[in-house]
């Protein structure tokens, strides 16, 4: 019988020297990371799922993690929805819209930061173009000669949207008295005080409270983390450069670009905790558009699917509606941008590092003072909305329908949009 070795040969194709055999382990062991199961070697496929869930997501954050589920965990696999979840949590922690960063998030889980790119483009790009061209909407309505009364439900809708979504965040986050009162305080001052500024102090002010009336030690948990610092860096860049130059120029484009970017990066939760910030300084500030204008791109929104936050692009559209068709588009596109960048770098900085970043306790804590007092500023932008729409008889009961519309969940959005339009068209 042939001895062990000579049974083998047969086998031994190409023998390893010696002094490459950990050269050749190493390379194996970086080819099975690189084809982990977790990653996608489909971008296409998994693309098209994401532009699946930006068509059929209606109705802020909540609605949006119900089509998460269904399509990228239930159909598709790409991820548990215990992991659904964990990654929810990260987002809600940072500031920015929160389904937009979940989602931008898997991307980044499933191939790297290209990926998360591209999901963040896909996710996006089909509203943000359509807000870009209903920011032509007066101006189309006026080269018509169609009366803009065709609108006036819109804005009395949309403060319907607001005024639900202040009544279910603020049942969310008061916890005991002191979110209670963190809420309070937080829609007194924010009524009160109207500057851009505020809204950064309240929020730091909310965190801060719950962090210092903690009763657990070792909150400041030390942690090893060895985050990737140059999107920190890109990130300060961005706010830094972008607040000198829109100092240095005259030129509004750089104002906007500076304006949305911190928008982007002082709201945590989604569309509706930025409309107090962006109306304060869009409206009341720099009187970029009026009230109705304002609500009537916030209404327009409702009934779309996709993030909130490209109420941007419509808003920036407005802003630049003094210059050429280009420029405008030009505008709208810059602000829409502008304000999805911050929450992009930001997953791109702590998402490698999230397992760690995670068991730090005073994060989690300060969440839930940010989180009152951004209900407290929701509640606060309802009160001014509605009196600023104009307390009117068929502009309550607008509000009222659209509140109890919503509530009950048989009418879907864009549903609710057409009435409105109708009604405008009727009445």
């Amino acid at each position: 019988m042939p001895n062990g070795e000579n049974c083998l040969k047969p086998f031994i194709t190409n023998p390893i020297p010696p002094d490459k055999t950990y050269l050749v382990m190493n390379n194996q062991l970086r080819d099975i990371e690189n084809h982990s199961p977790d990653k996608v070697s489909d971008y296409t496929t998994f693309l098209k799922d994401v532009l699946t869930c930006s068509l059929g997501a209606y109705g802020g954050p909540e609605a949006h993690i119900g089509v998460f589920i269904d399509q990228l965990v239930t159909r598709r696999n790409y991820l548990t929805e215990e992991e659904l979840v964990e990654l929810l949590a990260l987002c809600s922690i940072l500031p920015g819209p929160t389904s937009t960063q979940t989602i931008v998030a898997i991307g980044h889980k499933k191939g790297g930061p290209l990926l998360a790119l591209l999901t963040m483009f896909v996710w996006a790009a089909p509203v943000l173009l359509v807000m870009t061209t209903l920011s032509f909407l007066y101006t189309i309505l006026s080269k018509t000669e169609v009366s803009s009364d065709i609108l006036r439900f819109i804005g009395p809708m949309a403060v319907g949207f607001i005024v639900l979504a202040a009544w279910k965040i603020s049942k969310k986050v008061v916890l005991d008295k002191l979110t209670f009162s963190l809420l309070v305080f937080s829609t007194i001052v924010t009524y009160a005080f109207r500057f851009p500024l505020i809204f950064p102090i309240v929020l730091a002010a909310g965190g801060l409270t719950t962090i210092l009336t903690s009763r657990k030690s070792d909150i400041w948990n030390k942690v090893s983390i060895t985050p990737p610092w140059r999107y920190l860096l890109f990130f300060i860049l961005f706010a830094a450069g972008a607040f000198f130059l829109s100092l240095g120029t005259d030129l509004k484009i750089f104002h906007l670009f500076e304006s949305f970017y911190r928008y982007g990066y002082l709201v945590f939760g989604g569309g509706q905790v930025v409309v107090p910030v962006m109306y304060g300084e869009l409206v009341e500030v720099n009187n970029e558009m009026t009230n109705a204008e304002f609500l009537t791109g916030y209404g327009l929104v409702q009934g779309l699917p996709g993030p909130m936050f490209s109420f941007a692009a419509y808003a920036g559209g407005m802003a630049t509606r003094d210059g050429s068709t280009i420029y405008q588009i030009v505008g709208a596109l810059v602000s829409g941008i502008a304000i999805f960048l911050p929450g992009l770098l930001l997953i791109y900085f702590i998402y490698p590092v999230w397992e760690n970043v995670k068991k730090i306790q005073a994060i989690k804590i300060s969440l839930k003072g940010i989180n009152a007092v951004a209900g407290g500023m929701i509640t606060a932008a309802a009160i001014i909305l509605l009196q600023l729409n104009g307390i009117e008889i068929a502009n309550l009961l607008a509000t009222l329908i659209t509140v109890v519309i919503l509530a009950t969940r048989k009418v879907p959005a864009p549903l609710l949009v057409v009435a409105a339009l109708l009604a405008g068209t009727a009445f």
